[in-house]
């Protein structure tokens, strides 16, 4: 039987018409993600580790540092060009930079010296509330991103200009620095939702005038959209924010960054993928958020989702009988999909039945099995009476215990 005449479909009754539009994906892990108070900034073999591990996933490109911070930045940005280059990886590298030429400078010095162009995404503040904490005018912002966009396009680099606070900021401020950014040479534009004010309605708003201003220009100009997770709805904006018109859509491994964090590009991958807007290979998503998760010091939730230890894990009798049933049966697509809304088996994991207070006595016959051992009447009453009188899931040493 098809999994199409399993599974009603809710959401595709009110969906957008299918949008041809290739997503693009850029991973903020190795900048904007280590700007979080809680992180460990990882040796540069972690660094290249995780980088792999984007170009494994598809993604497009990556923030690999900010080099107008310092020597070791510096270091690290060019190390991992260098690793673009010489592994012939398919993932972009670009590098943030305030509009000041100070900063841009060290992204012109490391394209000349490895040999490739790194894209710079020079950045300012764009609402009222930033404008007047720093005291700065229109007219200063317009003359900084001039200034710092031709200089960058003036040495053969590519310029995505990224205005922060976007999603807070006045539609004439936006209006009048994207077109000078554009007038100047940046062919990318990123609208930033910087303290994850957005909501999915704001983030379609915001996106559609956006490509309204893009569309007076007349140029070819791709746009930007970075999120985080002040709300929740880092990874709900940013497909809304796809759907809306944006190109390319910004995450982190796991949600890292500043407060608590970006949108998730593990999460953006796996919804982008099961809503059909990417086809991908994501079996190795379990390795990059454990590479990231050990790499910053930052542990992973037992019940984040996909990846997180419980996430394909169940001792409920009942939820464990319908799984077990449908394994019985021999679809393993039916026991991935009987009781996730996940298919483990697209993100390299498997579904696992475990023995414990709330479990039946099918949950010991299938443990027994799944182990090759007989599940003999003696043996399941005696692991069963056990799981009753425990006030958690039993381990798999206890349990081999008492076989």
């Amino acid at each position: 039987m098809e999994m199409s005449e399993l599974i009603y479909d809710w959401n595709q009754i009110d969906r957008e018409p299918s949008i041809q539009r290739r997503v693009e994906l850029d991973d903020e892990s190795l900048r904007d993600g280590l700007q979080s108070p809680s992180v460990i900034d990882p040796p540069i073999e972690k660094k290249i580790e995780l980088l792999h591990l984007m170009d494994s996933l598809g993604i497009d490109s990556a923030d690999i540092g900010l080099p107008g911070a310092g020597p070791r930045a510096v270091a690290d940005v060019e190390r991992l060009a260098r690793e673009i280059i010489d592994c012939k990886l398919d993932v972009k590298p670009n590098c943030a930079a305030r509009t000041v030429r100070a900063d841009i400078q060290p992204i012109i010095d490391i394209s000349e010296r490895v040999g490739t162009p790194v894209e710079v995404g020079t950045f300012i503040g764009s609402s009222p509330i930033r404008q007047y904490a720093e005291n700065w005018s229109l007219e200063m912002m317009l003359t900084a991103t001039e200034d710092a966009v031709k200089f960058a396009v003036s040495h053969g680099l590519p310029v995505m200009f990224v205005t922060e606070d976007t999603t807070r900021a006045n539609p004439d401020t936006v209006r009048a620095l994207y077109k000078t950014a554009i007038e100047c040479g940046a062919r990318r534009i990123c609208v930033c939702d910087t303290v994850g004010h957005a909501t999915p309605t704001g983030a379609r708003a915001l996106i559609r005038f956006i490509k309204s201003v893009v569309e007076e220009t007349g140029e070819d100009v791709k746009i930007d959209w970075h999120g985080h997770q002040d709300r929740g709805l880092g990874v709900i904006n940013a497909i809304a924010a796809f759907e809306a018109g944006a190109d390319r859509l910004h995450g982190t491994a796991l949600g890292i960054g500043e407060r608590v964090g970006n949108a998730p590009m593990d999460q953006l991958l796996v919804n982008l993928y099961l809503m059909g807007y990417i086809e991908r290979d994501l079996s190795r998503l379990m390795r990059y958020c454990e590479v990231a998760s050990d790499a910053t010091g930052v542990p992973i939730p037992v019940s984040y989702p996909v990846v997180g230890r419980d996430a394909f894990r169940t001792a409920t009798g009942v939820h464990a009988a319908a799984v077990i049933k449908a394994f019985r049966k021999g679809d393993s697509w039916l026991a991935d999909a009987v009781y996730s809304g996940v298919p483990a088996g697209a993100v390299g994991r498997r579904q696992l039945i475990e023995i414990g207070p709330m479990s039946g006595k099918s949950n010991v016959v299938f443990w027994l099995e799944s182990q090759g051992i007989e599940a003999s009447e003696e043996r399941v009453e005696r692991i069963f009476n056990r799981a009753k009188q425990s006030n958690a899931v039993l381990s798999d040493e206890e349990i081999m215990a008492m076989v």
